[in-house]
């Protein structure tokens, strides 16, 4: 049996980081002949414009909702005061990427210094010098990171797993796909329980 499990995933997407510990708890559960691929979804393109009021007031109710729907899941909402807010999520996105290049390991943890740094710290990730700070933090070449974020590598890399993710059929973040015999199937979602998930995966590969 060949099987993947794809998560389609943003850094900026409030959801998936309401989802991160319940995700952690399915990953840590899964078969060992089950591959974990993370694909990056590209929320939102780049911009410069400031975050129109009726965006902003949406994201905060977002936020809100997701505290009451998913418990223990934390916002500092000191960002929209202390910050410029701006839909723009590709910077982070291709954050990641960069952060990969310099050990797969850092894929995952680029995204965690994300989320971290916009839903805890109050800082805006859309904002190239905070993802270059951040890769300091985490002990990355700062350098080469800024010059492979700044490069067109990073968004055609982008593109190309925004496109995968579609193909597949992730039309939200987060997604999960599962990928067995050549065939897809949406897992879905479960923001507190990983059990209901892995049932479903155990269902498709089994079968």
């Amino acid at each position: 049996m060949n099987a993947r499990l794809y998560y389609v995933h943003d850094p900026m997407c409030s959801w998936c980081w309401g989802f991160d510990r319940t995700r952690q708890r399915l990953v840590t559960k899964l078969p060992s002949s089950i591959e974990v691929v993370r694909l990056l979804g590209g929320l939102a393109p780049d911009s410069e414009e400031p975050m129109p009021r009726q965006m902003r007031d949406y994201l905060q109710q977002t936020w809100q909702k997701i505290q009451r729907r998913i418990p223990g899941t934390s916002f500092n909402f000191n960002f929209w005061q202390k910050c410029e807010p701006r839909r723009s999520t590709w910077p982070a996105c291709r954050a990641v990427i960069a952060a990969r290049l310099q050990g797969a390991r850092y894929d995952e943890l680029m995204t965690r210094a994300i989320q971290e740094a916009y839903y805890l710290r109050a800082m805006n990730p859309s904002d190239e010098d905070i993802l270059v700070t951040l890769a300091g933090e985490m002990g990355l070449d700062q350098q080469r990171f800024q010059k492979e974020l700044r490069s067109s590598a990073m968004q055609e890399q982008l593109v190309a797993e925004m496109q995968k993710g579609r193909a597949m059929g992730a039309t939200e973040f987060p997604s999960l796909i599962l990928e067995c015999n050549g065939s897809f199937w949406p897992v879905p979602v479960n923001y507190t329980d990983e059990e209901e998930m892995l049932e479903t995966i155990r269902k498709v590969t089994e079968g």
